[in-house]
Parts: C-alpha cells; structure tokens; sequence
C-alpha cells in the first residue's frame, strides 16, 4: 500500500523562532487530531533542522526532510550540504530537483540524478520533483516533456532503488500563481507517470511509489485533489506555513 504523504516545503521563510512554534503546533495538532495513517514530512531551511528534529521527538508520523542535497559526498565546496551530513543529523527525506532549483540555479537533469544517488547511498528518503511550465503546457508537450525528466534522472536506478523514492509532479505554472490544476489534469498527469514507472520497472514497482502533488494544494481543494486513485499525496508550499492549514490538508483524505 502506498504512503500518504503531506510534505511541507517551508522554502526560505520562518526565523528561528516562527520555526520553532510553527513546529510545535503542528506536533500538537498530530497528536490531537485523527490523520488516518496520513505521514507528515517537515522541510524546513537548513538552519532548522536540528531542532525541527527535537521538537518532532518521537512522534511517529512525522519526519524532518531538507529543501536539498549536494550531488558531493563531501570536499571544499563552500555551502553545500552533503547527504550523508543530512543524514547525521537525524533528516529523513530531502527534496531534489524543484522547479526553483531547476529554473533559477539551472541544475540539469544529469546533476539530479547524482543528487538522487548520494540521498539514497546516505539513507534518505528523496522527493524527485518534475514538472512543466506553461508554454510547454500549452504547447500540449507537457507529458513527453515530464516523462523525460523521470527517465533522465531516475531510469539508471534498479528497481529497488527507485522504490524508495517519491515522485512530486509539480505543474510549475500553478506555483504561487494563484492557478490550481484541476483535479482531473493532475490524475492524468500522475497516472502517465506511473505507467510511465511501470513501462521501466512493472507495475508491482509502480503500484508501491508514490506520487505528490505539488501545486498549490490548499484546504479548499486538498479533498478533491486527494481523491484521486493516483495522487497519493501534497507537497505544500505556502499553506504549510500556517499549522492549521498543513493539517487540515493531511485531514483531507
């Protein structure tokens, strides 16, 4: 049975403090609150981490992930973080390949695919992230062109390794533009990328993968979207920046 997975992508945002209480009203609200088997994942700035880890204690349905890796296990290069540094702090999950990362620091689909490789060589979970941007989707390219980044980055992998990743189609022009897709264009996109999945490794391996959506999911329209037989979960943007919101999206399904 797949993960249901909300994750929350804090992006740069919250200071130390905001972090801190941000963090603690959601632990609370998990602990309170019936979210049905639904896995939280916590991604927050670097600087946070350690104590987004301590303050998720050991709570069992919530995990801490990191916004991103270096594709080097380790060496002079200023800024970067390694996986297996995410790792010895506690990290579960990192997210790989956003449509930030893609657009304004240009990593390729070569780079993520390193990237995914040093996540799971150090023991995390990766979140790859695909998507397309308006033009494509207008242009009606949008399915060969999300297929490719899958194939690009991923298809080296064996099947046991991609079993442990989790796929985000994020549809670049519903971020922070106000614009949803709606919940039938987002079945379609993330059933094509299963059968895509299935079309390397076979459905049984397709089947155990989950798949996020990625654009601007909210409250209002987490239920619809959720219903759907091949979206198996969220990664929220900025309505995770509000605890009350995060969880009622987890309670949407």
């Amino acid at each position: 049975m797949r993960k249901k997975i909300i994750a929350g992508n804090w992006k740069m945002n919250m200071t130390y403090e905001e972090g801190q209480k941000l963090t603690s009203e959601i632990v609370q609200m998990a602990k309170d609150e019936n979210l049905d088997g639904v896995t939280l994942v916590l991604n927050p700035p670097f600087p946070h981490l350690y104590v987004v880890k301590k303050l998720i204690g050991g709570t069992s349905n919530i995990f801490v992930g990191a916004q991103n890796c270096s594709d080097k296990e380790s060496g002079a290069y200023t800024g970067e973080v390694s996986a297996p540094i995410l790792a010895s702090f506690g990290v579960d999950y990192v997210i790989i390949g956003h449509s930030e990362r893609r657009e304004y620091f240009k990593e390729s689909n070569e780079l993520l695919a390193t990237k995914v490789k040093q996540a799971l060589a150090a023991g995390l979970t990766p979140i790859f992230c695909c998507g397309e941007s308006l033009d494509i989707r207008e242009a009606g390219t949008h399915e060969p062109n999300v297929k490719y980044q899958l194939t690009d980055s991923l298809f080296d992998l064996s099947a046991e390794e991609i079993s442990k990743v989790v796929i985000a189609y994020e549809p670049i022009w519903a971020i922070g533009t106000g614009k949803t897709a709606t919940a039938e264009q987002a079945q379609e996109m993330h059933y094509a990328l299963r059968k895509h999945l299935a079309s390397k490794y076979g459905k049984e391996v397709a089947d155990s993968i989950s798949i996020l959506y990625g654009g601007s999911m909210k409250p209002s329209n987490a239920a619809e979207l959720l219903s759907k037989p091949d979206v198996d979960g969220g990664l929220i943007g900025g309505a995770s920046l509000k605890s009350r919101d995060f969880i009622d999206i987890a309670k949407s399904y």
